[in-house]
């Protein structure tokens, strides 16, 4: 059994899919492990560090490996460089890409979706959304202090004093609460809205603010997936009435809300931007998916009537080595429900769910129902 830790190709990815403390545990399944050469600068281990912990280094890792871990979907020239049936897991990004998830069935590989895991108390620790989100959250709020001209705290000084910021999240998932915590942390006057009635209580329990219309449509806005609803015209016309005159009192907002496989929600119009008053700072987690903030560039920090708006792209990978070290041991953790322990092994059942709610293609073909090609009449 041969696993190989490939490098990313875009550079604009500087994490890695594997660290010394997941190669060590690979081995000890009876794994060969390699790696890449240079696959961890980015994230600071150096190939040395892979080395010691007993991977093998080389240049071309993927063409005999049953098993490739990366952080990104393979492009199309890489391939070419994997055996057929080799097991290949990422961060696949299949909404919109049926383009490249055919290509991938082309090669004969069995491509695995990480970020399509299951939501269920078996497959927590392979959750990479929570995992990179939590350190985006965390950023979002870094990111958002170092654009602010002013202190987060409120500070008394001989001098006078200094009045703490005020700190708006939009959209309460794990990126938003980290967002919270991490602004409380900061001395920051914290509030948040969510249409889902269930976070408003772990809002309050982080010491800040809930703000949302209470209304009979807001009590079923959340699927039994934990993932937001969308709304009706209606709701949002008034949800959007109560944020635009909350937004024009905030020093920082941090927009966080996605829907899986559509374009990230309008939460805030150029006209809630311009309500704000110069200085100001809003940081966009979901500018890759469109943006929830009208004036966002994805990978730029856009200046709108003086207030920022930050779109910095892969927001975990500006936290490299914590997200790496966290993204690998998601893998990790997927990877073992392959592997029979006592035959040292591959033994995938692909009747598990946690096989069966990632698995994208295999044997030439897309078999997840979410993304299998339309029969034609």
């Amino acid at each position: 059994m041969k696993i190989a830790v490939a490098t990313e190709t875009d550079p604009a990815e500087p994490r890695v899919a594997a660290t010394p403390e997941t190669v060590k545990k690979f081995i000890a399944l009876g794994a060969e492990v390699a790696v890449a050469r240079g696959a961890g600068a980015g994230s600071g281990i150096p190939d040395s560090e892979f080395q010691a912990a007993g991977a093998s280094i080389g240049e071309s890792v993927t063409k005999d490996a049953d098993i490739v871990l990366k952080v990104r979907r393979p492009a199309p020239a890489e391939l070419s460089a994997y055996k057929k049936g080799a097991l290949v897991i990422a961060i696949m990004d299949p909404f919109g890409n049926e383009a490249a998830l055919k290509q991938m069935a082309d090669a004969g590989i069995a491509a695995f979706a990480m970020e399509l895991m299951p939501r269920i108390t078996r497959a927590q620790s392979m959750d990479v959304l929570s995992s990179q989100a939590n350190l985006a959250g965390y950023r979002a709020v870094i990111d958002a202090a170092a654009e602010y001209g002013r202190a987060l705290p409120m500070m008394m000084t001989a001098a006078g004093t200094v009045p703490a910021a005020k700190v708006f999240v939009m959209g309460v998932g794990v990126a938003g609460l980290q967002a919270i915590a991490t602004a409380r942390r900061l001395g920051g006057i914290v509030t948040a809205t969510d249409v889902r009635p269930a976070v408003k209580e772990q809002v309050q329990s982080l010491g800040a603010k809930f703000i949302a219309v209470e209304d009979e449509e807001f009590k079923q806005a959340e699927t039994a997936a934990g993932y937001a609803k969308e709304m009706s015209k209606e709701y949002q016309a008034k949800q959007a009435a109560l944020v635009a005159e909350h937004i024009k009192k905030q020093d920082i907002v941090i927009t966080t809300a996605l829907i899986p496989g559509r374009p990230a929600p309008r939460l805030v119009t150029k006209e809630m931007v311009a309500s704000m008053r110069p200085g100001s700072v809003i940081v966009d987690l979901a500018v890759e998916r469109g943006g929830n903030v009208e004036g966002a560039k994805a990978g730029q920090v856009a200046v709108v009537g003086g207030v920022k708006i930050v779109g910095h792209a892969n927001v975990p990978g500006r936290l490299a080595a914590s997200s790496s070290a966290l993204y690998a041991k998601n893998l990790l953790t997927f990877v073992e429900t392959m592997i029979d322990r006592k035959e040292k092994k591959l033994a995938i059942n692909w009747d598990d769910e946690i096989i069966k709610g990632t698995a994208l293609t295999r044997d030439g073909a897309i078999i997840h129902p979410n993304f299998k090609p339309k029969s034609v009449a």
